[in-house]
């Protein structure tokens, strides 16, 4: 009987079912965010034998090359041979925190004599050490630090892709997976991986989860609910904000914060283990960004400032003559791998830079291998280069009205028409928000004394391309300063500091909420950032004046 096999895992060929299908008998976790349609290029698996017994290679697939496939589109079409695959596993960049201030010691949990307390409570006898962990839940990948409490040392950084991906690839997939179709499925998914991440950390230290008391999650509002298994169907609808902020609107709770026992939740911790959810700023804007503003040390800042935190959804907080505003920008996943044909995330393999000279374009990849496809920051410098060279209209028109344009050889790597748009769309969202940002507060981006570039692609862009296609408001470059994972920084101060706790919601109390959608001529200026071109900042007083 022939079979299909991975690694030591093996079973019966079924006629006419995908490797996918092979491999949930096979119970192999293949990553996809695309519900197996072949859009989002993440279930690459490597053909070790058996490659006549499968179905042609689909157009979803021409990005691949010989001895590889999508496990979602090759079916076993033929009987006789075995068929053996082998599943990737693409270690993506993840930023640890650059940034790391110092804070006075003053956890929630601490040791007094022979015992462990938490606030005023006795929580265990001590057992040797007093250990924390702080999660930043991104909605693509997350990272969980374990921290000595009773020193505020960093012993151990996991970082990992959000489990959550099958439900879509941002959160109003998301939103939609979790109320319509398998309700509770992704607060399980994260709580199984958290688990298995905490069993790691705590092998390859030799402690013990009896000894890690507390955890600080944060992320967006879509992340964190999940997280502790509310329902997420309200962020989805307007006004767009949880169930619990809509409690504190109507008066009956003073925060947004969430806390509960680890043992509600299922978490490998201490059974009297604590977990504290950061407070949201607003609706999408989520405990991630709150989190960035403890990072920024937002209280001694002084001049003005503009945070920029990329990633599906991007966040915009600008400071001004003692103003906070802020604003969520729903850019979408078409700069971290969703929507373009050769797009991917920034994966071993993804091109990270490019540039194009008279002999034609030059680049480098993660891991300096052969390229598979194109990284956010890739994609950045492409669009600039295809400008500067005049190969691509501020509209995203090729020459000669061509639909394609292709920028690698072999194996061959295209951008068309349709990949433009979808990048345009993106980035159009990202200059919405600070644009409209700059406008509330009457100020241009050469007043901003400081632009901090956080999270995600944002550490590697090429902040001279992205102001050149209107993707980064043009701040001088000596301004800008990147700041790594300033959540997790976030998180780390308020697992050592219960005071940053308090800190932070007096800090929210200043913070004003800006729904771009309610700006007047919001459309207009959504359809000239589509454009790749520099930032255009309107005034009254010179509605068309180019900063």
């Amino acid at each position: 009987m022939t079979s299909v096999s991975s690694g030591d895992r093996n079973c019966a060929v079924q006629i006419d079912k995908t490797l996918f299908d092979h491999a949930d008998v096979l119970e192999l976790e293949v990553p996809s965010s695309c519900g197996r349609m072949g859009t989002c290029h993440e279930c690459v698996v490597e053909i070790r034998e058996g490659a006549a017994a499968l179905s042609t290679a689909t157009e979803a697939e021409a990005f691949l090359r010989d001895g590889y496939r999508l496990a979602c589109q090759a079916c076993v079409c033929r009987d006789g041979q075995d068929v053996e695959f082998a599943l990737l596993r693409r270690a993506a960049q993840v930023l640890s925190s650059k940034t790391e201030l110092p804070v006075p010691l003053d956890p929630c949990v601490r040791r007094v004599g022979d015992h462990v307390v938490n606030g005023t409570a006795e929580v265990d006898r001590y057992r040797g050490r007093i250990l924390g962990i702080g999660l930043d839940v991104g909605t693509s990948t997350a990272v969980a630090e374990l921290v000595d409490l009773e020193s505020g040392v960093s012993l151990y950084q996991a970082h990992f892709e959000n489990p959550q991906r099958f439900g879509g690839s941002d959160v109003i997939s998301r939103i939609h997976y979790d109320s319509q179709i398998g309700p509770g499925e992704l607060h399980r998914a994260m709580i199984n991986t958290l688990n298995l991440e905490i069993r790691r950390m705590c092998a390859e230290l030799d402690v013990s989860r009896h000894q890690i008391y507390d955890l600080v999650v944060v992320g967006n509002s879509t992340m964190r609910e999940l997280f502790f298994g509310q329902d997420v169907e309200a962020i989805g609808q307007r006004p767009y904000k949880s169930d619990i902020e809509l409690e504190q609107l109507a008066g009956e709770r003073s925060n947004n914060v969430r806390e509960c026992s680890a043992r509600q939740l299922g978490i490998s911790m201490n059974r009297n283990a604590s977990v504290y959810g950061a407070p949201l700023v607003a609706s999408h804007l989520g405990g991630d960004v709150a989190a960035d503003l403890l990072a920024l040390d937002v209280a001694n800042q002084r001049g003005s400032f503009m945070l920029v935190d990329i990633g599906t959804n991007t966040e915009v907080i600008i400071g001004h003559g003692g103003r906070l505003l802020a604003a969520s920008c729903p850019a979408g996943p078409a700069f971290e791998g969703g929507l373009v044909r050769f797009g991917m995330p920034a994966c071993e393999g993804a091109i990270e830079s490019i540039r194009r000279d008279a002999e034609g374009f030059h680049y480098s990849t993660i891991g300096g291998v052969a390229p598979q496809g194109f990284c956010g920051s890739g994609l950045i410098d492409l669009l600039a280069e295809l400008r500067r060279s005049k190969w691509m209209t501020e509209k995203g028109v090729f020459p000669d009205k061509q639909r394609e344009l292709t920028i690698v050889a072999d194996p061959p790597l295209t951008l068309s028409r349709e990949d433009a748009s979808q990048l345009a769309q993106a980035k159009a969202a990202n200059y919405c928000g600070q644009v409209i940002l700059l406008q509330h507060l009457g100020i241009r981006p050469e007043e901003i004394d400081c632009l901090y570039l956080a999270g995600g692609f944002a550490n590697y862009i090429n902040v001279a391309a992205a102001a050149e296609i209107g993707f980064l408001a043009p701040v001088p470059q000596d301004r800008i300063v990147r700041l790594g994972n300033a959540a997790l920084e976030g998180a780390r101060q308020l697992l050592i500091s219960v005071p940053k706790r308090q800190e932070l919601l007096d800090l929210l109390k200043r913070v004003e909420h800006v729904e771009l959608e309610t700006t007047p001529q919001f459309f207009e200026m959504f359809v000239d950032g589509c454009q790749f071109k520099p930032m255009v900042y309107e005034s009254a007083g010179d509605p068309t004046d180019k900063v």
